[in-house]
């Protein structure tokens, strides 16, 4: 039986792993915390909390708290759902929520620990709100005197750009910093890209390096065993897609939600038989590369169009290194606004009451976008206009990247 493919040269060595072979005295008689989910693990999916208190012995430290991120630190949380503080039964440890009253850690949550570590893994998009935490871990760590220690992963679309660069009245926690929407970093030189061009005062900061990490070649030889990041990131697959189907978050339509297809099927209770099969060849005579649609039905059990049986589109991404997300997703909007008059923005999200600000707004980084979308603009003209923003900021990137 044929295996996934494997990387050309040295095999994949995360930031986790680098740390506990090679930088163990990077800890010796520090308290330290964690910043972590389910996702923190090595190559043969032990636990980094398990590893760490494990190696609190050999290596003189000792982990004194667990903090978690969006949907907690065993993962167990919603989408957009409170997290809140408790103590973890597994090792007694206290667990400080970073989703709840305060997306920042405070000087009470950091008054135990001398060092801040933080293993998540990242998916590539701007709006997945992992690397806001680490921001916002940063800040903290600089202001309370606290070592902040990064162990990469790789980003598992690669290193390419795609979409809006962040206007900075736009930031929010979905999007906090003037970087693209596929930002194509790992979540150690995003830390560094931080520290050097956007935090007011700079966290002490270490970044424990991959060894065998290809960014230009992750996208089709990732060889790791894939952990859910998030309970609709099910598969490596849905991170492909989701930099691009995640715009449909702003519409009325599901972007897949509560369905066995989150971010890779898209559809709507007002779009029949016919209708789906008609919009499988539009988008398909787009000439979008890497993925062809196919109509497909669903009935979501959660978030929008819930219950509602529903005609639509599978995403199926053939060529991963070719596939461009953010355009793919904007193509995806302009089907459906054009197609079916029954398309609009999300209720509730601002963008029906002409608020200043709406979801579309912000998911994208830009009112340009939406502006654009409803002036029947072409979606590969749209994208043509983000080219100089994403050379800028890949000059500005190239100083803090670690891989080549």
């Amino acid at each position: 039986m044929a295996g996934r493919p494997q990387p050309e040269g040295p095999a994949l060595q995360l930031g986790v792993e680098t740390l506990l072979n090679e930088r163990l005295d990077w800890l010796r008689g520090q308290r330290v915390g964690l910043v972590t989910n389910p996702t923190g693990v090595d190559s043969t999916l032990r636990s980094t909390v398990d590893l760490l208190i494990a190696a609190q012995d050999e290596g003189g430290f000792e982990v004194t708290a667990l903090y978690g991120p969006e949907h907690g630190v065993r993962g167990g949380v919603p989408a957009g759902a409170y997290v809140p503080s408790y103590t973890d039964e597994r090792t007694g440890l206290p667990v400080y929520s970073l989703y709840g009253p305060t997306r920042k850690p405070s000087p009470q949550m950091l008054s135990d620990v001398d060092v801040l570590l933080f293993d998540i893994q990242d998916v590539g998009a701007r709006f997945y709100t992992y690397i806001s935490t680490l921001s916002y871990v940063m800040e903290a760590a600089a202001e309370n005197d606290k070592q902040v220690i990064v162990l990469d992963r790789p980003n598992p679309l690669g290193d390419r750009l795609e979409g809006p660069v962040l206007e900075p009245e736009r930031s929010s926690f979905v999007g906090l910093h003037p970087i693209p929407l596929r930002h194509g970093m790992t979540v150690g030189e995003l830390a560094r890209l931080f520290n050097g061009e956007y935090l007011d005062t700079p966290a002490d900061l270490r970044v424990a390096e991959m060894r065998g990490y290809q960014p230009a070649r992750v996208i089709t030889t990732y060889d790791q065993e894939w952990v859910l990041p998030s309970p609709n990131i099910p598969t490596r697959e849905t991170a492909f897609v989701y930099p691009g189907t995640g715009l449909v978050e702003s519409l009325n339509i599901s972007e897949g939600r509560g369905t066995t297809k989150p971010f890779e099927w898209v559809g709507a209770g007002f779009v029949d038989g016919p209708e789906a099969a008609d919009l499988a060849d539009d988008l398909n005579g787009r000439g979008l590369p890497g993925v062809t649609f196919r109509a497909m039905f669903a009935t979501p059990t959660a978030s929008k169009q819930l219950g509602a049986f529903s005609g639509g589109v599978e995403l199926h991404v053939l060529d991963p290194a070719g596939y461009q997300a953010v355009r793919t997703g904007l193509h995806v909007l302009d089907a459906f606004r054009d197609r079916f008059p029954e398309t609009d923005w999300r209720e509730g999200s601002g963008c029906r009451t002409q608020a200043q600000t709406c979801w579309i707004d912000t998911l994208s980084g830009t009112k340009t976008v939406r502006a654009q979308l409803e002036a029947d603009t072409d979606p590969d003209d749209i994208v043509a206009g983000w080219n100089d923003d994403l050379a800028a900021f890949a000059d500005t990137a190239r100083p803090y990247r670690i891989y080549r």
